[in-house]
């Protein structure tokens, strides 16, 4: 017989077990739900960033003829990174690029889970390898809390370095990145444009896996048209296959859209129809184009032919994130960074953007055989024999994975820019 202290004392505990398991059904449900309601927030920054960012960079004349690559997602969590760090004006400044109101408790832990998922490479069966750290100069010194609140938010490295011997910060600098990207990148600067503030540096590599692999023996050399009288050989993949795509004839465009494994993401290309600089494109590309382009894309048969990728490419964007408005945190007289050091000593020297990306053959297998006369004779063609624009886009919250141009494909290539 049971007595009624002991009716007590088990009430009592399935009462504590029911309430312990409401609050672990709470915070599971708690973590998706905050990327739910503001992953969209954060993909409509990533766009507009981005895309601002890309058409402040294709205004350099260095960068003329050149190939471009970043990402914007990682980028908007390093200006995430100096919100956190960031006071007064200059972290007003911040937050206006990154042009999101959330309060800043919400917006590093949305980062935090929006890098998570996009970085997820189990989920998505595709290679993306982000490093991020921040190296500040030995003469000051970095807060504890700034440093623990980065890491766990954004997974961010940190170090202090002697920027005055340059031949080793420059080494240091380059040896963390090839370890960030497991040897993909092996230098990502020959230089240092200054040596008195931090520096961010963004390494990454991206490798997608197509949800429809190309055939390797479909794989040959062909053309790349670089200009109209000079012209490159390279590996060439071929494939027909069903996927969205749409052409826009009153601006002799063609647009189309081949999802990644497991379909959490897509790759995008944008190209003329015919053989022209990529000026007229990219003045057409705005956040409302794109949106417009992506929502007329319809299923069709394509015969595609596309370029097998291996693209290295380091950009500083302090300069052209200075001309978007960030002019404070890069002022050594004006920066407040006293979040990061306890005081108003810090500023940003530059902002190193490294990525590499490669694609080839590689996906899921596929039994469909599309090579049939029928097929192939009423498909339409994209053949990306000339340059164009490509990103690599995530459609849980539409941010923009990675953006780029092509225009001199080479194999191990690197731009240093």
């Amino acid at each position: 017989m049971i007595s009624l202290t002991g009716l007590c004392s088990l009430e009592e505990t399935m009462g504590m077990k029911l309430i312990l398991l409401s609050l672990l059904i709470c915070v599971v449900k708690s973590e998706p739900v905050l990327l739910k309601e503001q992953g969209p927030i954060l993909g409509d920054s990533t766009v507009n960033l981005g895309l601002s960012l890309y058409q402040t960079m294709i205004k350099d004349q260095k960068l003329r003829s050149q190939n471009l690559l970043f990402s914007p997602v990682v980028v908007a969590s390093s200006l995430g990174v100096m919100s956190m760090g960031a006071k007064d004006k200059t972290a007003k400044q911040v937050k206006s690029l990154l042009n999101i109101n959330l309060n800043d408790d919400t917006l590093h832990s949305a980062f935090s889970e929006l890098l998570n998922e996009v970085s997820n490479e189990t989920a998505r069966n595709t290679t993306w390898k982000i490093g991020n750290c921040l190296y500040a100069p030995t003469s000051v010194n970095v807060r504890d809390d700034f440093v623990q609140k980065t890491k766990t938010h954004y997974k961010y490295d940190h170090s202090q370095i002697n920027f005055k011997d340059q031949r080793s910060a420059l080494r240091s600098i380059n040896q963390w990145a090839s370890q960030a990207t497991e040897g993909k990148l092996s230098e990502i600067t020959a230089a240092l444009s200054s040596t008195d503030g931090a520096f961010i540096i963004n390494a990454n590599y991206f490798k997608p896996h197509w949800d429809e692999s190309f055939q390797q023996t479909m794989v040959d050399k062909r053309g790349f048209i670089i200009t109209r009288t000079h012209t490159v050989s390279i590996p060439m993949m071929h494939q027909i296959r069903l996927c969205n795509y749409y052409e826009d004839n009153a601006n002799s465009l063609q647009v189309l859209e081949l999802p990644l494994s497991h379909k959490h993401s897509s790759m995008i290309f944008i190209m003329t129809k015919h053989i022209e600089p990529l000026a007229r494109l990219e003045k057409l590309l705005t956040k409302e184009q794109l949106n417009t382009w992506i929502g007329k894309l319809e299923r069709h048969t394509v015969s595609i032919s596309l370029p097998k990728v291996n693209l290295e490419v380091s950009h500083d964007l302090q300069k052209y994130l200075q001309e978007l408005g960030l002019t404070e945190a890069v002022d050594k007289n004006k920066a407040d960074f006293s979040g990061i050091t306890g005081k108003k000593n810090l500023h940003l020297s530059g902002m190193l953007h490294a990525t590499a990306i490669d694609w080839d053959t590689e996906g899921n297998q596929f039994d469909q055989d599309w090579n049939s006369p029928e097929i192939t004779k009423s498909a339409k063609v994209f053949y990306a024999d000339h340059a164009y624009i490509f990103l690599i886009r995530d459609n849980k919250t539409n941010s923009i994975l990675l953006i780029g141009r092509l225009v001199k494909p080479k194999s191990n290539d690197h731009d240093e820019l």
